[in-house]
């Protein structure tokens, strides 16, 4: 089955568009994304990451297991303006995310509406110097460019095929001039292919990095991070990476197509990302001790181990509008097992600690893995109006890998929703519908108005005695209708009993496609129009 054919479709068009143009060209076709449609998973062992701060290339480790695919994913090519941006919650005045758009209206960013004062360029045929960086006297190396770079620049780097491992500290923009570095306008996305890794941002704020391509690096494919300033939230903050396509990185281990380490107040959109890590470990977007994020109109596909991970005290994240295909082990892990030494903030002594917490997983689309979603350690998390499409071993796991010593207490897996999703499953290929292991507080999980539908036998579709606590509203053995999810279209056709069965929350605005739900939602990824 190819499930890019429903990247031709007139609502994923307009997904792939990115979810603010969505709102307003929802029927036509949008150029030059690079979002797609799919995504990957962790394991369940214990991981310790690790981001060093000399220059140079880095990498991160752990010991966490994954399985992934090989298979060469599209590319697109066409860079897009700077100026321009896509999608991004709403946030309070202490940073903290509000939950999706409100209908109607496009989410920004701090890049909204803003544009660069001046232009520095990077060529395959420029030269670094002290005065290089006018188009007619590119720059050769991004990394010297970023160096000349200040508030309201854009680096912007020409179509081509440049060298790896750009270690970049402190460059610094503000909210109203911030500083980009990405493809150049109307050209082909520049490749930076190899190397231990393409592009590492130390102790960046105020940066939009967007339209590049990152190929073949053995460690990382893009990595930012806080420089070891664990306690200081400022340190990395406020960064949006967007238009990106990231793929064939590591070494059949654990390594990550985007290391993220440190960052408060940043941004993931309309990015695809494939064949990261290998034998299980490896994830497409890997977060160490994150806080205030938002991952949206993102592809995943043929990961190693996890597409999205969690942990390390990731706190307040919304993951939405986002689509995962045979991602390996976990298509999103909420938590994990860091080691004591990388999260951020520091751990305490005297209050209980937490791997996630507020993670939230909203309207996406997850055909495979091994488990579509991962409760691991995550305190108060949501899986809300997701279409899940054939999960091979379970359908959502409750686990515990970080627990309490006599140093520090640590609060277990507990407090978690899953409210209004569509489960659409072949009952033999799982081993049990949810895996619920030791030292977690799964009766405290509350399951609300899921569709569950066994298409290889309707009899067997109450998860029944698996849940850790009653079901209120579920509907079980009904199909769904969706329009053909054979291909990939998980669109909700007339007389669907998902039609207008859900349950309101506040934290549930727009469909995968930016579709605004109705009141009372339907359950799954896709609203009913019409």
């Amino acid at each position: 089955m190819d499930r890019r054919r429903l990247l031709s479709s007139p609502r994923a068009l307009a997904s792939r568009c990115g979810i603010a143009t969505a709102l307003t060209l929802a029927l036509t076709a949008c150029g030059d994304s690079g979002a797609g449609t799919t995504g990957a998973m962790t394991s369940e062992t214990s991981e310790t990451s690790t981001s060093t701060t000399t220059a140079g290339p880095t990498s991160s480790t752990s010991a966490e297991p994954t399985s992934g695919t090989t298979d060469d994913p599209q590319t697109t090519t066409d860079a897009t303006d700077p100026s321009t941006t896509t999608t991004d919650p709403t946030t309070t005045t202490d940073g903290t995310t509000t939950g999706g758009p409100a209908c109607g209206g496009a989410i920004e960013t701090f890049e909204s509406g803003k544009t660069p004062d001046v232009e520095l360029h990077v060529a395959t045929d420029g030269a670094d110097a002290d005065d290089c960086g006018a188009e007619q006297s590119p720059c050769l190396t991004i990394a010297h460019a970023a160096g000349l770079a200040g508030p309201g620049a854009a680096i912007r780097i020409h179509a081509g095929t440049y060298a790896p491992d750009s270690y970049i500290s402190d460059l610094q923009g503000t909210a109203d001039a911030p500083i980009w570095i990405g493809g150049a306008p109307g050209e082909a996305r520049p490749v930076i292919s190899g190397g231990g890794q393409a592009l590492h941002l130390v102790r960046a704020r105020y940066v939009i990095v967007h339209d590049l391509e990152a190929a073949g690096a053995s460690n990382n494919g893009i990595n930012a991070d806080d420089g070891g300033e664990y306690d200081n939230p400022e340190a990395a903050r406020h960064i949006v990476f967007r238009d990106l396509y990231v793929h064939d990185v590591g070494q059949g281990g654990n390594q990550d197509c985007l290391k993220l380490s440190g960052l408060d107040d940043y941004y993931v959109l309309d990015s695809e990302f494939a064949v990261c890590g290998g034998g299980g470990q490896g994830s497409g977007v890997d977060h160490v001790g994150c806080h205030h994020g938002v991952l949206a109109g993102n592809y995943f596909h043929d990961m190693g181990g996890n597409a999205i991970q969690c942990k390390g005290g990731a706190d307040d994240l919304e993951i939405r509008q986002n689509v995962f295909d045979e991602v390996g082990e976990r298509g999103v892990n909420m938590g994990g097992s860091t080691g004591d030494e990388f999260f951020r903030p520091p751990l305490s002594a005297q209050t209980p600690n937490f791997e996630a917490r507020d993670i939230r997983v909203i309207a996406n689309s997850f055909h495979g893995a091994n488990a579509t979603l991962a409760f691991v350690g995550c305190v108060d998390c949501l899986a809300a109006n997701n279409t899940i499409d054939t999960p091979h071993n379970w359908i959502l796991r409750i686990l515990q890998e970080k627990v309490t010593t006599p140093e520090y207490e640590f609060l277990p897996a507990s407090g978690g929703r899953f409210v209004n999703n569509i489960v659409y499953f072949d009952r033999a290929d799982l081993s049990t519908y949810v895996n619920i292991g030791p030292n977690t507080d799964a009766p405290s999980f509350s399951f609300t108005s899921n569709l569950w539908y066994a298409y290889d036998d309707p009899a067997q579709s109450d998860p029944g005695g698996d849940l850790p606590a009653a079901e209120q509203g579920g509907i079980y053995g009904a199909d769904p209708l969706l329009a053909d999810p054979g291909a990939g279209d998980y669109s909700l056709t007339p007389g669907s009993p998902a039609v207008a069965a859900g349950s309101g929350l506040a934290e549930v605005t727009l469909d995968l496609d930016g579709v605004c739900y109705l009141d009372p939602p339907s359950i799954g990824a896709r609203e009913l129009e019409g």
